[in-house]
């Protein structure tokens, strides 16, 4: 099971960037054995999943959590 661990809200304040896109954030996810993994995901999925650091990392598997394509913007799972 994966955790957040981080969020780095690094797209807010930025002047140069695109007031249509989403803004991103990147998440430092860690699991049981201490292992990090980081993703970039839309800051407006993460509150709308009420997500926050300490939160349980959705499994894909279930439903309610979206689909893949708008979630990662890596490609990773």
């Amino acid at each position: 099971m994966w955790k957040i661990k981080h969020i780095f809200d690094g797209d807010y304040g930025c002047e140069e960037r695109d007031s249509e896109k989403e803004q991103m954030v990147s998440v430092t996810l860690v699991n049981e054995a201490g292992e990090e993994r980081y993703e970039t995901v839309a800051d407006a999925w993460l509150l709308e999943n009420h997500l926050n650091v300490g939160s349980e990392w959705p499994d894909y598997g279930r439903k309610g959590f979206g689909t893949q394509e708008k979630i990662l913007q890596n490609g990773s799972v």
